[in-house]
C-alpha cells in the first residue's frame, strides 16, 4: 500500500489545482477544499494504522531507489503528526468558509479565490514534510508551505498585516538559506542528502565537521520552530493574521519545525549530542516565553508567547535522547497542537463578538456568548496543565523522563517546566477572569490610528470601528451574540478531539511511545529504506543494506539476484512491481556488462 504515501500529497495538491481554476465559484471550491482535505485525513488514517501493524513504509519514486532517488517514507511518527496535522487543517478550512459565509463579502478576510488554493498549497507542504526521506526535499517543502504562509499571513494586504509579516518573511528567508547552506555542505562531506543513508555515512565524517552541520540544521529548524533566542518573530506576525490562518500556524507551522529537530537528532546524530545546549535553549525558551505572556495586554498576543513558551517543553523530550523523554515529547506535540490551534479559533470568536482582543476593551462574554465561554475555558485549561487533561499527562511524562535522566540540568528543567506550568495558568486565567468573567468594562470611544499596535487585528481602521460599535450596542441592549455555526462545530469539534487525547491517553501515549522506541534504535527506519526497491539503470551493483551501500561486481546474475533480494527484503512494500523489478535489473546487468564492473559504469 506504498501508493499511499504519494496519494497523501497528491491530494491536496491537486485540490490546490482545481480551486485556482475555479476562483469564480465560491461553492465549488468550498467543496473542492473540504473533500480534498476529509479524503486526505482518511488516507493518512489508514496510513497510520498500517505503519503501526506492519512497521515503516516506504515508496521510491519513479523507482529510484535510495540514496538515488527521492524517497518517501512513513513510520509511526510521521504518520501520527500527519494525522494530527490533517484534523486541524480540516476543522479551520470549515471554520473559515463558515466565517467567510457568515460575513457578507470574503473580500476583506479571506479572499475566496486566493484562501482556498493557498490554504490547500499550506496543507501540501506540511504533508510533504512529514513523509521527506532525504535532507532536500525536506528543504522544498518548507518552502511549499512558508510561501503558501507568506500569502495567508498578509491576506487581505492591509498596512497592519504587511507590516506584521516583513519580519517572519525576512526571518524565514534566512533560516532557508541556512539550512540549504548546510545541505549542501552536507553533500559535499558525504556525497548524499538521504538520510537514511547519512545515518550510515555520518559516522565516517571527522567529528568537527559533523557538528558543524549538526550545528547549522539545529539553527535552521529552531527558527521555524520559535526557539529562543529565534523566537522574536513569531509574537509580532501571528495576532496580525485572520484566525483561521493564525489557529493553522500556531498548530503547524512550529511544530514541522520540532518534527525535524526530532528526525535528524534521532537519525542522522550520535544520541545526546548537543543535549546540554538543547536543555539550556529549551529551559529559556518556557521562561522568556511565558514571562513574554504575562506582560501583554492582548489575548492574541498572550496565546502566542504560550506558544514559544511550550515548544520549550518539546525541546526539553528531544534533548533528553532517551525513550521516555521522546515518547512524552511526541505526545506533547501531538497535545499542543491541538490545543493551541482551539485556543486561536477560540480568540477569533472572541473578536467576532467584541469587536477586539485587547483585555482592556473586552468583558461579559460569559454571559454574552456563554458556548463560547466554555469553548474557550476547556483548551485554556489544558494548555495549563490541569488534571487530568492531556497537558498535564505530557508534563507528568517529561518531568518523569528528566527525573530518570538524572542530571543536575535535567533537574533544573522539571522545576522550570512546573514554574512554567503555573505560570501559564495564571496568564490563561487572567484572560478568561477578565473577558469573560468580568463586566464588560467602560471604553470611552473607539480606537482611532494611533491604537493600531494594541488592537492584534490586522483589519482596516474601519472594519474595526464598525465591530466596535455592533458589540457596543449589543450589550448595552443585553444582546445574546450569535456565532456562525460553522465556527462554533470546527472548534468544537477540535476541542473534543484533544479531549480525546486524555480519554484514549492510554493508547495514544502507547502509540507515542512505540513511535520513540523506533526512533532510540534507528536500524528500523534505516533498513526500511535501504533495503527496498531496485538501484537505478547505470548504478546497478550497488545494494542497499543496513550497513551502508557496498558495491558489488556487476556481471548479469548478480544484477539479477541482487534485485531480487532487494525487493524479497522490502517485504512487498516497493515502489515497484515485481515484473518492473525484473526489468529494471536486466537494464541494469546490460550497462554493468558494457561499462565494466564497479560504480562507474553508465546506461
Amino acid at each position: 500500500m506504498t501508493w499511499l504515501l504519494p496519494l497523501a500529497v497528491i491530494l491536496p495538491l491537486a485540490g490546490a489545482g482545481v480551486t485556482l481554476v475555479a476562483s469564480r465559484r465560491p461553492r465549488v471550491q468550498r467543496v473542492i477544499s473540504v473533500g480534498a482535505v476529509t479524503a486526505q485525513l482518511l488516507v493518512e488514517l489508514t496510513m497510520l494504522l498500517q505503519v503501526t501493524a506492519n512497521g515503516p513504509m516506504v515508496m521510491h519514486v519513479g523507482g529510484w531507489t535510495a540514496p538515488f532517488g527521492i524517497t518517501l517514507v512513513a513510520d509511526e511518527l510521521a504518520a501520527f503528526m500527519l494525522v494530527v496535522s490533517s484534523i486541524v487543517a480540516l476543522t479551520v478550512l470549515v471554520y473559515a468558509i463558515s466565517q467567510g459565509m457568515a460575513d457578507e463579502s470574503e473580500t476583506p478576510e479571506t479572499p475566496v479565490s486566493i484562501f482556498h488554493p493557498t490554504f490547500l498549497i499550506l496543507a501540501t507542504g506540511v504533508t510533504n514534510a512529514f513523509l521527506a526521506g532525504d535532507l532536500f526535499n525536506l528543504f522544498v517543502s518548507f518552502e511549499i508551505l512558508l510561501t503558501a504562509s507568506y500569502v495567508l499571513l498578509t491576506i487581505g494586504g492591509t498596512r497592519e498585516r504587511l507590516r506584521a509579516g516583513a519580519p517572519y518573511v525576512v526571518v524565514s528567508l534566512l533560516s532557508s538559506l541556512i539550512f540549504l547552506a548546510a545541505i549542501a555542505m552536507i553533500y559535499a562531506a558525504t556525497g548524499t542528502v538521504n538520510m537514511a543513508d547519512l545515518s550510515v555515512k555520518l559516522p565516517q565524517v571527522a567529528p568537527g565537521i559533523v557538528a558543524t552541520l549538526q550545528a547549522m540544521l539545529l539553527v535552521a529548524f529552531g527558527v521555524k520552530a520559535a526557539v529562543f533566542p529565534m523566537s522574536a518573530w513569531l509574537p509580532d506576525s501571528y495576532p496580525s493574521a485572520p484566525a483561521p490562518a493564525t489557529a493553522v500556524f500556531a498548530g503547524l507551522l512550529t511544530k514541522v519545525g520540532i518534527y525535524a529537530i526530532i528526525r535528524v537528532q534521532t537519525l542522522l546524530f550520535p544520541p545526546g549530542s548537543f543535549g546540554t545546549l538543547l536543555m539550556l535553549a529549551a529551559l529559556a525558551t518556557m521562561m522568556v516565553g511565558i514571562l513574554g505572556a504575562i506582560a501583554q495586554s492582548g489575548i492574541k498576543r498572550i496565546l502566542s508567547f504560550t506558544l514559544v513558551s511550550h515548544i520549550g517543553y518539546m525541546l526539553f523530550g528531544v534533548a533528553l535522547a532517551s525513550q521516555t523523554g521522546l515518547g512524552a515529547a511526541i505526545y506533547y506535540v501531538a497535545h499542543h497542537i491541538l490545543v493551541q490551534a482551539a485556543l486561536f479559533l477560540g480568540a477569533g470568536m472572541i473578536e467576532r463578538v467584541a469587536g477586539t482582543t485587547v483585555l482592556a476593551r473586552v468583558g461579559g462574554l460569559a454571559a454574552a456568548a456563554p458556548v463560547l465561554a466554555i469553548l474557550f475555558f476547556v483548551p485554556a485549561m489544558n494548555l495549563a496543565g490541569v488534571p487530568p487533561l492531556s497537558g498535564f499527562l505530557g508534563k507528568v511524562g517529561l518531568f518523569e523522563a528528566g527525573v530518570e535522566d538524572g542530571r543536575v540540568l535535567a533537574l533544573i528543567l522539571v522545576a522550570g517546566g512546573a514554574l512554567t506550568s503555573l505560570l501559564t495558568l495564571y496568564a490563561i486565567v487572567r484572560v478568561w477572569g477578565r473577558a469573560f468573567w468580568r463586566p464588560v468594562p467602560e471604553v470611552t470611544g473607539l480606537e482611532d490610528e494611533s491604537d493600531a499596535l494594541q488592537t492584534e487585528s490586522g483589519r482596516p481602521l474601519a472594519v474595526r470601528r464598525r465591530a466596535q460599535r455592533e458589540a457596543q450596542a449589543r450589550v448595552a441592549s443585553a444582546e445574546a451574540a450569535r456565532l456562525p455555526i460553522g465556527m462554533v462545530g470546527a472548534t468544537t469539534a477540535i476541542v473534543a478531539v484533544g479531549l480525546l487525547m486524555t480519554v484514549a491517553a492510554g493508547p495514544i501515549y502507547a502509540l507515542a511511545d512505540q513511535a520513540a522506541g523506533n526512533l532510540v534504535d534507528r536500524s528500523g527506519y534505516v533498513d526500511a529504506v535501504l533495503d527496498s526497491g531496485v538501484p537505478p539503470p547505470g548504478a546497478t551493483g550497488s545494494k542497499n543494506t543496513g550497513a551502508g551501500a557496498s558495491v558489488l561486481p556487476t556481471d548479469g546474475a548478480g544484477s539479477s539476484s541482487d534485485a531480487g533480494s532487494a525487493a524479497d527484503s522490502g517485504g512487498g512494500e516497493v515502489s515497484t512491481s515485481e515484473a518492473g523489478e525484473a526489468s529494471t535489473a536486466g537494464l541494469g546487468s546490460t550497462a554493468g556488462s558494457t561499462a565494466g564492473s564497479g560504480p562507474g559504469g553508465g546506461p
